[in-house]
């Protein structure tokens, strides 16, 4: 028996912070059709109000230090304003959302990072996605919002790859569903030139992909990023979707599909 489709979708920054991209895009996100689930970020509005609070950021490889004083930051951000704000602009659209960090129902637990050569602080690597209990809020018909906030399951939240967490709750998910992933961010895909955006890569399995890392064509951030990618897809996520907005909608396909 085939199962039902799940999409799971993921926001970055750049829309966070622009309030016409973000209601732009949670109108396409609540006319997709089926069950689905929405993950976001928002480590820049967490920078700018840090910063506010006389609280310097620091990062290391695009990758933000996270001490005590920075999680409360975090999870004020993360967790409160953009997450709520989210929520409150789904419901007026017809979206019964409901706001959730990993915390909640236990439904994402992490191991705090181990300090090898750098020491990230409050950061989670996650181990177990409760796919059951977030399952329990889908058939409810409620759709959740995860922010990039997860916990130990000892009392402890700890900041978490936005990514890494789309990532591992598609993988969990695809236990009960067919679960696509989508990866939506300023570009309109994986790109063969870096300066030429129409250059789209519209399709990715792993022999492509072998013969684009031989080619240097994927480097630097995406690296890791397409990595994460194959990683899902080896656990069960069934395609992987990268690209603008705009992919959300039926008529667009100039974005980058992957698949094992």
């Amino acid at each position: 028996m085939s199962k039902e489709k799940l999409s799971i979708v993921k926001i970055g920054g750049n829309i966070i912070e622009d309030d016409v991209l973000l209601k732009a895009f949670l109108k396409l996100f609540s006319n997709l059709p089926g069950k689905k689930i929405l993950v976001h970020g928002g480590g820049k509005r967490a920078t700018r109000i840090a910063s506010k609070l006389g609280i310097k950021s620091k990062m290391i490889d695009g990758r933000r230090i996270t001490d005590a004083e920075t999680l409360e930051v975090i999870t004020m951000v993360y967790g409160g304003l953009v997450n709520k704000n989210i929520v409150a602009q789904l419901q007026a659209l017809q979206v019964d959302a409901i706001g959730l960090t990993g915390a909640d129902i236990n439904s994402i637990v992490s191991d705090k990072r181990p300090v090898k050569t750098v020491d990230f602080g409050f950061v989670g690597d996650v181990k177990k996605v409760a796919h059951n209990s977030i399952d329990k809020l889908i058939q409810a018909n409620f759709t959740p919002v995860f922010c990039a906030i997860t916990h130990d399951g000892n009392g402890q939240l700890l900041n978490t790859n936005a990514d890494t967490i789309t990532s591992q709750v598609a993988v969990g998910m695809s236990e009960l569903y067919d679960t696509s992933i989508y990866y939506c961010f300023e570009l309109n895909g994986v790109l063969k030139d870096i300066n030429d955006k129409n250059s789209v890569i519209k399709h990715i399995d792993s022999k492509v992909y072998s013969e684009l890392l031989e080619q240097g064509i994927i480097a630097d951030g995406m690296l890791p990023k397409l990595e994460n990618c194959f990683d899902a897809l080896k656990h069960g996520v069934k395609t992987i979707n990268m690209g603008n907005t705009s992919m959300l909608t039926q008529e667009n396909d100039n974005f980058t599909r992957i698949t094992l």
